[in-house]
């Protein structure tokens, strides 16, 4: 199986790609290596990346999804069965003061996806299937839990979540005209090592072995859906041959742990992993923000008979002794 990853230097794409080679597959990696967080971080993980045994089956291209000739140009002569489609903007914050980033990457830069995939069946090679990271923003403040895919997400509550609904809605759209199994993948808070240095787990471990000061928003009174890193990995991996029934080759499935955590008890956990007393204050809820996450996983068990597993107080912990051995180094 050869399988073109974008976003290869993200969290998420690191940890498929490590994932995929030691099953054996070839994966052609693209990443435009955008500051919006450390490039150092993305270019450790790539580091990482070359240093795995089956090294030899995958390549890096610095690229940016906007560019179509030259990503039409890569898959044309590479000739991918599947495509695992994770590059993005990310963050629900970022979009109050940076608009353009969330337009370019996740509507342009997920159409020239699509677009490429046509180009490859117009040439004789038909993608087998394609799998796109959407988001559990999409659910916006439902307050209906557990969020189910068949829920109402009509109010996105962020850009980010605009953007990844309007993917799901082009895909839908797509797969229909022009028969692409495609798998769309609602992400539910993931965590672990090697993640992003913006997203709270990171944070907050950051914070409490400098003693910075969390900030709580509702003090502490909200809820998340926190996965761990190796359970949205195997659950990816078994959906990459589980091609969509539908009439229109399109499926969506919330990839979440089913468990959500009060902010105050993640923060309990926290200071027990970490051997510290947290110093926590309450701050302004942002408009971005949402009250709670929470997947029904349902669809997902029935699919692929599989569940998470990785309780948060291990996963914590994994992500704590990594960040004491090197993660420390990229929150500067």
């Amino acid at each position: 199986m050869k399988i073109l990853l974008t976003g290869a230097a993200g969290f998420i794409g690191f940890a498929k790609t490590q994932r995929l080679l030691a099953m054996g597959h070839q994966v052609v990696g693209i990443d435009n290596l955008s500051d919006y967080y450390s490039p150092q971080l993305k270019r450790a993980r790539l580091r990482q990346l070359a240093k795995h045994p089956q090294a030899k089956n995958f390549t890096f291209h610095k690229l940016n999804l906007t560019n179509l000739k030259a990503l039409q140009k890569l898959a044309l002569a590479t000739k991918p069965s599947h495509i695992i489609h994770l590059a993005a903007q990310a963050s629900v914050r970022y979009g109050l003061t940076h608009q353009a980033p969330y337009l370019q990457s996740n509507l342009i830069g997920h159409f020239h996806i699509l677009q490429v995939t046509k180009a490859l069946a117009d040439a004789g090679h038909p993608l087998h299937h394609l799998l796109y990271a959407s988001s559990s923003s999409v659910y916006g403040n439902n307050e209906k839990v557990p969020f189910a895919e068949t829920d109402d997400v009509s109010s996105p509550q962020s850009l980010y979540a605009a953007t990844k609904r309007a993917d799901e809605l082009i895909t839908h759209a797509w797969s229909h005209q022009f028969g692409l199994p495609a798998t769309g993948l609602r992400f539910f808070t993931v965590y672990g090592p090697w993640g992003r240095p913006d997203m709270a787990p990171y944070q907050f471990i950051h914070a409490t072995h400098t003693g910075a000061q969390i900030k709580l928003f509702n003090n502490g009174d909200l809820y998340r859906d926190f996965t761990y890193i190796d359970d949205i990995v195997e659950a990816t991996v078994r959906l990459l041959n589980h091609l969509p029934n539908t009439p229109t080759k399109h499926q969506i499935y919330n990839l979440g742990n089913h468990q959500p955590v009060k902010l105050t008890d993640f923060i309990t956990t926290l200071a027990k992993v970490t051997n510290t007393t947290p110093n926590t204050l309450n701050a302004p809820w942002p408009p971005t923000e949402v009250y709670q996450t929470y997947a029904d996983t349902t669809k997902l068990r029935q699919a692929i008979n599989w569940a998470p597993s990785t309780k948060l107080e291990t996963g914590l912990k994994n992500l704590n002794d990594w960040y004491l051995r090197q993660g420390h180094k990229f929150m500067n």
